[in-house]
């Protein structure tokens, strides 16, 4: 099984307010490599509230990279692995924003969403809410850190493809969205 799992957070409602990035690559199955990366947003501004669920302050990204200059190394890490995401909806939406701010190349780029999936391999369970799907599961991970969120999710795909028996992503849900119709959603 081949993926890699993306997480942003973000410094305010405005999808473009990314603030950290964090991807973890899985190859057949086992965590191969991840990357992070702190990001200075185009309006140099976090919530307060926001501050509260990931930790991150102004201070701490003022002089980290805008996204534009770490796209060609996200774009690079990812390749041509497919793209999972807990609640990818919103994570994808956060990407689509980027690359429409920046001007950047759209990738063709295919992701699933871990909440469906999950929601799919274990529906007896009442919530499937990242944090609670990883304290059913055991995983200790700091939630709202974008690379600990990421390894989280695919963490749990793992777990997923070994209850199913999945070899591969589209085993575990026929569901796959394209980054480009998303885009075509958003900005037309």
């Amino acid at each position: 099984m081949h993926f890699v799992a993306l997480d942003f957070e973000t410094g305010d409602y405005a999808p473009n307010s990314a603030v950290s990035i964090g991807l973890v690559k899985y190859t057949n199955g086992k965590k191969t490599d991840e990357y992070y990366s702190l990001i200075c947003p185009p309006k140099l501004y976090i919530r307060p509230d926001f501050t509260e669920i990931h930790g991150l302050r102004v201070k701490d990204v003022e002089d980290a990279p805008l996204f534009s200059q770490i796209w060609a190394a996200v774009k690079e890490f990812i390749g041509d692995f497919p793209v999972i995401a807990h609640n990818a909806g919103f994570d994808m939406g956060v990407l689509c924003a980027l690359i429409a701010h920046y001007k950047l190349d759209l990738p063709s780029l295919r992701y699933y969403d871990s909440v469906f999936i999950a929601r799919k391999t274990w529906p007896e369970l009442a919530c499937h809410k990242l944090t609670f799907l990883g304290q059913n599961f055991g995983i200790q991970y700091e939630a709202h850190n974008a690379l600990a969120d990421s390894d989280t999710c695919a963490q749990i795909i793992v777990k997923a493809a070994e209850k199913q028996g999945a070899k591969k992503l589209a085993d575990l849900s026929p569901r796959y969205y394209q980054l480009k119709k998303l885009w075509e959603r958003k900005f037309g």
